[in-house]
């Protein structure tokens, strides 16, 4: 029986990647800030599936929950075999609109949060010899447009330069991006998402199948579906000046508000 570390596990992405290695068999750490959620979602799982689900409460843009859900990460007696660094969240407004505290209130879930903890799990997989991290990113890394997208494209960068360095020891990094889902995310952060096409939105359940599939393929890079594949692939191809203004356009027309 293997265990999985899940942060943000209560909603969305993190709650849809819970129900589907619960489903597989596989023992759960819990991670999120709301004890009464977790708690709830750890009887259910643990019920339905028969598999341990253990609760963490921790605050990542905190160093102290930071430090808890890393030192669970090193705790050898327990190892953690699948890492999923799903936490994260988004402000609404445009560059210079959204108080600093908030800008680097992101920052330290996004980047500082899962530079510490990839680290933190990564070690003791070497040791062992096997272990998969998952940190999951957003098609918005591939377009020049806000301090979000700038976050989630240091994940990827950071993810696939680890995985290079990690090749051949066993332990598998792999940034996921998806696009829209349907989440509490946009609800959480104030923004209107009725001016984005249905076409684009995607499920969250199908979304971690593919990604799951992805990282057993040992792929560094997850875009799992074939609307947002295209999507990016088109983005890689246009000069950068011009796809800053496409995107901008785009997203005043279609983003969230």
């Amino acid at each position: 029986m293997t265990t999985a570390l899940i942060t943000g596990s209560t909603a969305g992405i993190g709650a849809a990647f819970a129900r589907r290695l619960a489903a597989d068999g596989h023992d759960l750490v819990l991670v999120a800030r709301d004890t009464t959620r977790l708690r709830e979602q750890a009887t259910e799982l643990h019920d339905r599936h028969g598999v341990e689900a253990e609760v963490l409460s921790a605050d990542l843009a905190t160093d102290e929950g930071i430090e808890a859900v890393a030192a669970r990460l090193g705790d050898r007696r327990r190892p953690v075999d699948l890492l999923v660094n799903n936490a994260g969240f988004g402000n609404k407004g445009r560059y210079l609109d959204v108080p600093m505290a908030d800008e680097l209130r992101m920052l330290k879930v996004h980047c500082e949060a899962v530079l510490r903890l990839t680290s933190a799990a990564a070690e003791p997989m070497r040791s062992r010899g096997r272990g998969g991290i998952v940190n999951v990113a957003s098609v918005a890394a591939f377009v020049p447009r806000g301090t979000y997208g700038a976050s989630k494209a240091w994940v990827v960068q950071f993810t696939q330069g680890a995985a290079r360095d990690l090749a051949g020891s066993g332990v598998r990094l792999m940034a996921l991006c998806p696009g829209f889902v349907r989440t509490e995310f946009h609800q959480r952060a104030g923004m209107g998402t009725d001016n984005i096409p249905n076409w684009l939105w995607l499920d969250a359940d199908k979304l971690v199948a593919a990604a799951l599939t992805d990282l057993a393929r040992g792929r560094s890079l997850s875009v799992p579906d074939p609307r947002y594949k295209a999507l990016t692939g088109a983005a890689k191809l246009v000069p950068r000046g011009m796809l800053g203004g496409i995107s901008s356009r785009t997203g005043r027309k279609y983003g969230p508000r």
